[in-house]
């Protein structure tokens, strides 16, 4: 047998493994430590924290500083996500017993209340229409109404978007309308009439697999922005539009149990004028920035030039999306007929303007959540497909031979709903009645009282900054069970009407368009529009502007005529 000797050449991979050892074995103590801390962050926070801040109520031992020192530690983990947003919000339920700030049977309460039931019923009608396709078929046909030329396109695209977030998840409006917008640019490029991306060749960035990064060109990074904005902007259209608006709803009627709360007619009479004002406006700010209005001479405004050719095509591609849907079924008209009997139910229970229906009924407080929970039963009782009629057909294949299911099963719930956000909302009305409780609310409000000296509308503005910043940097409900309280007590203590600071500080809590982490919808478009971070920030400007204003103006001047902010309430003292 003979041998042979081989040449060992190290190959590229070996060189670059034993220079990364190399590298490895003389790092530095500091750059250990910065990689130690970028791993172990989290852990660091969730036992820091708590020994940071125990001298706090060791040295104060009254519930006062007790309930203070749960509600910094809880706002630390929620707004750095140390723990998960729903395990965090269970703090209350161990150490508010305990601290002597409320029993467990009280805190426990806040978990599941009327808000949250509010909540629950309104996510159920919201997973049935999305599990139906009704909220396709009514994006398709609005869009075709509204033409299909590039403005008039994204016109219809904004506020399909912005009417569907009143009703469904911001997530899932902007979700449905990324593939619709995908679809229209795509053959539009396939036909010559514009690019969707641009490939920055010179650019030293390239993806994982060596080909160079895509651009959005800017008629794309409109489409885009459009479904995010609208998603945000739509959500606070309604009560149940998103969670931040309940979670507003939950801790005021905690709070202030002698207001008589929040009625869904009042909310709309106040939010959906302020909500279509701020929506044109940022329709007509990215219309300027990324489509070339009002500058016809510009690449942007030529780019979106398609002419009748370009519209046609636009145009067969959503009639082939609305075909690809078929006649509408039993199952779309049902939950669509259960849809309108809940918004009626909703609107005429207190309507202002007459005796609201569940007074003529019983003397007993009936409330929004009652009539959510009523018609998310009826989702599960009718049937999402009418078999039962072939029951006694002449013909046997037409005969069914198992029960329909309901127009929703507790399956599909069980996959879609956010349980997380129903402890999150619980854990934030415990921290207001634990605040109130302990005192807390009140040494907080009366801190602030400096801010007496300053005009009411200026206060206000700093306000909603203030919500508008903050939550572009961590989870919308967090920031809202967070500042909401503070703003409560603030508002008794300069003798300020509690909605005046509470409405539009829950409102600005989701208006976040700078950051992907900022939301899930900006998160969704930045993914599938290949947007970058800075530019992200760039678009924020101008929805960020817009909405700060017109809040600022709207809630002292059309809030007032609604609900009479000028005045302070009797009920607030109590």
């Amino acid at each position: 047998m003979s041998t042979k000797q081989f040449d060992i050449v190290p190959s590229d991979n070996m060189l670059e493994k034993d220079s990364s050892y190399t590298r490895g074995q003389n790092a530095s103590f500091g750059r250990l430590l910065l990689r130690f801390l970028a791993i172990y962050w989290r852990s660091i926070v969730v036992v820091g924290a708590p020994l940071v801040f125990l001298p706090i109520p060791i040295i104060y031992t009254t519930t006062t500083f007790r309930c203070f020192y749960i509600v910094i530690i809880m706002a630390i983990f929620w707004v750095t996500e140390a723990l998960p947003l729903p395990m965090t919000s269970f703090m209350p339920v161990f150490f508010f017993p305990l601290m002597g700030i409320l029993s467990t049977t009280d805190t426990t309460t806040c978990y599941l209340n009327d808000t949250t039931m509010m909540f629950l019923g309104s996510l159920i009608i919201a997973v049935a229409i999305e599990h139906s396709g009704l909220h396709m078929r009514i994006a398709l046909l609005i869009i075709k109404t509204v033409g299909c030329g590039h403005r008039r396109l994204s016109a219809g695209i904004f506020f399909v978007t912005m009417f569907i977030s009143m009703w469904v998840s911001n997530t899932a409006a902007t979700a449905m309308m990324i593939p619709i917008i995908q679809t229209v640019l795509m053959e539009l490029e396939n036909q010559g009439l514009g690019p969707m991306f641009i490939e920055e060749r010179d650019n030293v960035e390239s993806n994982e697999d060596g080909t160079p990064a895509k651009r959005p060109t800017n008629t794309t990074m409109n489409y885009f922005l459009i479904a995010s904005y609208a998603s945000s902007i739509g959500g606070t259209g309604t009560m149940v539009g998103s969670g931040t608006n309940l979670t507003f709803k939950g801790i005021f009627e905690t709070r202030f149990p002698g207001s008589g709360g929040l009625n869904f007619s009042d909310w709309m009479y106040y939010a959906i004028p302020q909500m279509l004002v701020c929506a044109v406006l940022t329709w007509l700010w990215l219309q300027i920035m990324y489509m070339g209005l009002f500058r016809p001479n510009s690449k942007d405004a030529q780019a979106i030039n398609i002419g009748k050719e370009g519209e046609k095509i636009a145009e067969n591609v959503i009639n082939q999306k609305y075909k690809e849907l078929g006649p509408i079924t039993w199952h779309e008209s049902a939950v669509a007929g259960l849809f309108g009997i809940v918004i009626l139910m909703w609107f005429f229970r207190k309507p202002g303007f007459m005796t609201g229906w569940p007074q003529l009924i019983t003397d007993l407080g009936y409330k929004d959540s009652s009539s959510a929970i009523f018609v998310a039963l009826m989702m599960f009782i009718l049937p999402a497909k009418l078999d039962f009629l072939k029951a006694f057909s002449k013909d046997p294949r037409k005969r069914p031979t198992k029960p329909s299911q309901g127009l929703i099963t507790w399956q599909l719930i069980q996959t879609k709903m956010h349980w997380g956000l129903m402890f999150v909302l619980g854990g934030g009305f415990a921290l207001s009645s634990g605040s109130t409780s302990s005192g807390l609310s009140t040494v907080l409000g009366n801190s602030l009282t400096g801010l007496q000296n300053l005009h009411s509308i200026a206060i206000l503005f700093i306000v909603c900054l203030l919500a508008e910043s903050v939550t572009e940097l961590t989870a919308n409900v967090a920031v809202a069970n967070v500042i909401l309280p503070v703003l409560a007590e603030l508002a008794v203590s300069i003798k300020v009407h509690p909605l005046y600071l509470m409405m539009p500080a829950g409102l600005c809590c989701s208006f976040s368009f700078h950051l992907p982490a900022g939301t899930p919808p900006n998160a969704i478009i930045t993914a599938a529009g290949h947007i970058k971070t800075k530019d992200l920030i760039i678009a924020g400007i101008g929805p960020s502007i817009i909405t700060l204003v017109v809040l600022t103006v709207a809630f002292p001047t059309w809030g007032n005529f609604i609900y009479h902010v000028n005045e302070f309430p009797s009920w607030a003292n109590r």
